[in-house]
């Protein structure tokens, strides 16, 4: 089974501005000559960490990283406004033009995975491939699931589910509107509070096996902030992109080589939604992964997605 690569550092760290309120972390590692490849984190408001530069192999690969807007080191921090999915898509267009790219692989999991899609669906012509994981659509179906009690993950994780529940008073009623008013509530202890549920359910699920230090580790003030303001923003906007879009939009994109790795107990992101593109787009190589649930750093996942990186490398290298 293979793992992830050596810890590398940054060849270069830069923040890139993309409009009058918003600026971008980015940062570059691995071979200045290699394959391009971006790495679109998921959320959205999650933000990159060292450890996304090893899901590649750094002689063959320039790896680029960056944060989308209010997540990570990008700034202002958990903004919302002027923070929308075209807007993003918009971002990833000046970093690859700000960084001389002509075409590069686009990498990424979950909500990344979403947003991923929708850019190479508007700038397919840019794109090499995909590698994807644990896909998110943004259909009202996928927020069904992971957000209402009669929802898939509330009936796998009840005693989780009651927790989320405790800002609201343990009423599911208008759940994503009510945590949206909390969330950018002008009282502080208020936000906070809601921040921390938000992040530590989806933490708590992200894994097969439970990890020990969810609580602390996605409770953790500063990422939890971002994470669920950003995510609600975007959740109770429908993800900024029409009812059931990527799918309808695979005609731009069928001629690109794409991976799709997810696994097969994911409660975040429902085995059913890989199936569903992969029903519509027969060339996609989906590969259910057994003995996995949602995270990237599941062993399983990862040795699907370095496996898939590796194939990738061999099928875009130039002649």
């Amino acid at each position: 089974m293979r793992t992830l690569f050596p810890t590398i550092a940054a060849n270069r760290q830069q923040w890139l501005q993309v409009s009058d309120r918003h600026r971008l972390y980015v940062e570059q590692s691995g071979n200045p000559l290699g394959i391009p490849v971006v790495l679109v984190h998921g959320g959205p408001g999650a933000g990159t960490g060292p450890e996304h530069r090893r899901f590649f192999n750094p002689e063959v690969y320039r790896i680029i990283l960056f944060d989308q807007r209010g997540a990570g080191q990008s700034e202002p921090h958990a903004e919302l406004a002027e923070n929308h999915t075209q807007a993003l898509i918009a971002d990833m267009e000046l970093i690859r033009e700000a960084l001389g790219v002509e075409r590069w692989l686009v990498f990424g999991g979950s909500w990344g995975a979403t947003l991923a899609l929708c850019y190479a669906i508007a700038h397919p012509g840019r794109v090499l491939g995909l590698v994807l994981r644990g896909l998110f659509l943004g259909r009202a179906e996928d927020l069904h699931w992971l957000y209402q009690p009669e929802g898939g993950a509330a009936q796998l994780f009840p005693d989780y589910y009651r927790d989320f529940l405790a800002p609201l008073e343990g009423d599911a009623h208008h759940l994503l509107s009510r945590y949206y008013r909390l969330l950018t509530s002008a009282n502080e202890l208020a936000r906070l509070n809601a921040a921390r549920a938000w992040a530590i359910w989806e933490g708590r699920i992200a894994t097969l096996l439970p990890r020990l230090d969810a609580e602390a580790h996605y409770g953790e003030a500063h990422s939890a902030l971002a994470l669920a303001r950003i995510e609600c923003h975007y959740f109770v906007n429908n993800c900024f992109i029409d009812e059931n879009y990527i799918i309808r939009q695979l005609d731009n994109i069928r001629h690109l080589p794409a991976v799709l790795v997810h696994g097969r107990y994911d409660a975040i992101c429902k085995p059913a939604a890989a199936c569903d593109l992969a029903a519509q787009w027969p060339a996609l190589r989906l590969q259910i992964v057994p003995g996995a649930g949602h995270s990237a750093f599941e062993p399983g996942i990862i040795d699907a997605l370095i496996k898939a990186t590796e194939q990738m490398a061999k099928e875009i290298a130039p002649a």
